[in-house]
């Protein structure tokens, strides 16, 4: 290729970069440049607690009900920045907590003098709640409402010396802290509207330079000003630009200076004195992290060496160089642990004073089938997982396990872990309104602080799909490589623990049983005509009887007493006995009520025990014309089959079957038949 033809696609690639973007995410003026910029948004001053509470905030907010409790979803969680597939499912009430923390430490109220801790056990999301709030940063601080600014020194000499503030320092702290006030009155930055307030001093990096100046213009602070230019900050834990992250590792390899920054050895004989701030680096994780947020990695595991670094850092905003005098900090200090490392802080006497400046926020695991099963959507959903089938429900009996591990055992005389997991679901049980679900709630004690992680389920996963899928992925699969893996599980040391955890797969299995079983007698009744007639056909028998009123006959026009008859032929389907089909028939006249006063229209399939029951009533109608269970036969007349496949091509076009776990669920359906046919012959 030519040099003209390389030249003419560099040109190319380079008009794919936003120069003007370019030149606004590197603006630089001088400090009268930045005042004026102060007087128009003095919100660029913010604190870091106030700009992390703003981002989540501006990312919009949305307000629903869970059993009688008025909750607030931050978009911000669920709506991951360009470039981050994190998302958070399922944790509403924790998030909720956790910004109002903020909420609290942005308005000065306390919080913003602790650290705050997210506890959970593994894989409960701590780490992505962290990494969701430092990439939104990133992004945040890009953007007009996110910006902010800080100075370099521009120092003559033999050449001018550039030295940027180490700690991207509020530019507004050049003001002397003996006349700030003042001079912020005097800017009109102390009046109503935004309080623009500045604390704290220079770094000593800074304060040395101001200090030098000042002494050559023998105190004329304007001149010393005019060795000022303002420069934006973007930032960027790459970089390691306002984003700090400390993991602890061996004792050995590490010491306080990682987080306080060290002196630099090779300016020493440069400058003379190791207690001169031109010979030192201030690039420990807590300098680099000023004014952004700063994550502690199992803050627990920290030695008590840092231990005091990090008390002050929290209570006084301020940090203890080696050879330096306590320096301002203004950043979010944020950790995370688990159970363990929590109940050794919790026995060690050493850590109290830790204890006592920490604000502990719970994120438990997800114990809403719903949400639980969109973690799984995530990694396993069929548009990235393209060489292999993933049957109807295989995720979804996943996350129903992993959840069933998690649920403490209801105090409620008769009623099942599944049941409770249904009803946390939102789905309706006889006998059960939202306050008793709200009950359910508060009678556990560590609901969802136990069982089984998200990322064992999805290791599992993985290893069925390359192990066991040959096409296709159906549910039974899943559960017994979910079940044979809890025998090395490293986390599971209890026997009744695991036999518990092996019993709930077999619970999954028997669900799973009654799921396909409905869903292939939908299929086989899946005249949305016929089903809809026999619904408001019911509905017209209740109404009138429970009025007791007479129904009009559609099709002779005469008025007739309620058909008993049809009435209890659906409400038998789901068990609903004599004695009671009068409560029934009131609740779902109440249901309907209900949903007409919040302007919702029923149908039949709003009320998941009706529609159940309607379908059974249908199927029970129609299976003698296609004799499911001569599926497992070796025989099939050709009028049979032809039935056969038309039900298969529902579950094909309505239910995201494929042609293998179609014909599977079938016969496995059959079977089940088959097995009740023989009974009932017995």
């Amino acid at each position: 290729m030519s040099d003209k033809g390389i030249g003419d696609m560099v040109q190319a690639i380079a008009k794919l970069q936003n120069t003007g973007e370019y030149k606004d995410l590197h603006w630089s003026g001088t400090f009268t440049d930045y005042l004026e910029i102060v007087k128009r948004k003095p919100e660029v001053t913010q604190t870091a607690f106030q700009r992390i509470y703003g981002m989540i905030v501006a990312e919009g907010t949305e307000e629903y009900i869970d059993n009688r409790k008025r909750i607030t979803r931050y978009r911000f969680f669920e709506n991951p920045k360009k470039g981050n597939n994190d998302a958070i499912y399922g944790l509403d009430i924790p998030l909720m907590r956790f910004v109002n923390v903020l909420k609290a430490a942005a308005e000065g109220y306390g919080p913003e003098k602790r650290v705050l801790l997210l506890h959970g056990p593994v894989g409960s999301s701590k780490s992505t709640i962290v990494r969701l709030i430092k990439k939104g940063l990133e992004a945040h601080t890009k953007t007009p409402d996110g910006i902010l600014y800080t100075h370099e020194w521009h120092v003559p000499g033999g050449h001018e010396e550039v030295m940027r503030c180490p700690m991207n320092e509020e530019p507004l702290k050049l003001f002397p802290v003996a006349w700030r006030e003042k001079a912020l009155e005097a800017l009109g930055l102390s009046a109503e509207g935004y309080q623009v307030h500045v604390e704290g001093d220079l770094c000593p990096a800074c304060r040395y330079t101001f200090n030098e100046l000042m002494a050559k213009y023998e105190g004329d602070w304007a001149r010393v000003i005019e060795h000022i230019k303002v420069v934006r900050v973007v930032m960027s834990e790459q970089d390691r630009i306002g984003i700090g992250t400390f993991q602890p590792k061996d004792e050995k390899n590490q010491d306080s200076t990682e987080l306080t920054g060290d002196i630099n050895y090779r300016k020493i004989a440069e400058y003379g004195s190791d207690s001169d701030p031109r010979a030192f680096n201030f690039d420990g994780e807590f300098n680099i992290a000023n004014r952004g947020i700063i994550e502690f990695v199992e803050v627990f595991k920290l030695d008590v060496a840092f231990l005091y670094d990090l008390l002050g850092a929290s209570q006084e905003h301020m940090i203890k160089p080696k050879k330096f005098a306590q320096t301002d900090i203004d950043e979010v200090i944020i950790g995370h642990t688990n159970e363990a490392e929590y109940q050794k802080l919790l026995a060690n006497e050493y850590m109290e004073a830790l204890r006592d400046r920490t604000i502990k926020i719970d994120i438990p695991y997800i114990t809403k089938l719903s949400e639980e099963v969109k973690i799984y959507q995530k990694d396993f959903a069929q548009e990235r997982v393209k060489s292999v089938h993933i049957a109807p429900h295989t995720l979804e009996v996943a996350a129903m396990w992993a959840i069933l591990t998690r649920l403490e055992e209801p105090k409620k005389a008769g009623l099942t872990l599944l049941q409770k997991l249904k009803l946390y679901d939102g789905k309706m049980l006889p006998g059960f309104t939202q306050d008793n679900v709200k009950e359910l709630r508060k009678e556990t004690s560590r609901e969802g602080m136990d069982g089984i992680s998200p990322r064992y389920v999805q290791d599992k996963i993985s290893n069925a799909l390359v192990s066991e899928a040959e096409g296709c992925l159906n549910p039974f699969m899943v559960l017994n490589e979910l079940g044979k893996g809890l025998k090395s599980h490293g986390l599971i040391t209890d026997p009744e623990k695991r036999a518990h955890y092996s019993e709930m797969i077999s619970v999954v299995k028997q669900e799973y049983e009654e799921i396909v079983k409905n869903q292939v007698q939908r299929a086989i009744s899946a005249d949305e005509e016929a089903i809809n007639n026999l619904a408001m056909n019911y509905i017209d028998n209740i109404k009138a009887y429970t009025l007791k009123e007479k129904v009009r006959n559609r099709y002779t026009g005469q008025d007739e007493s309620p058909d008993e008859r049809l009435m209890r032929s659906i409400e038998e389907k789901i068990d609903i006995p004599d004695g009671r089909k009068d409560d029934f028939r009131k609740e779902i006249m109440n249901f309907i009520g209900a949903l007409a006063v919040e302007g919702k229209e029923f149908k039949y399939d709003t009320n998941d025990r009706l529609r159940r029951a309607l379908e059974m009533k249908l199927f029970e109608d129609q299976k003698d014309s296609i004799k499911l269970s001569s599926l497992v036969s070796q025989v099939i007349d050709r009028e049979t089959q032809d039935k056969i496949d038309v039900v298969k091509n529902r579950l094909k076009e309505k239910h995201g079957y494929c042609e293998v776990c179609a014909t599977d669920v079938l016969n496995f359906v059959a079977s089940i038949f088959a097995r009740g046919d023989a009974r009932d012959e017995s």
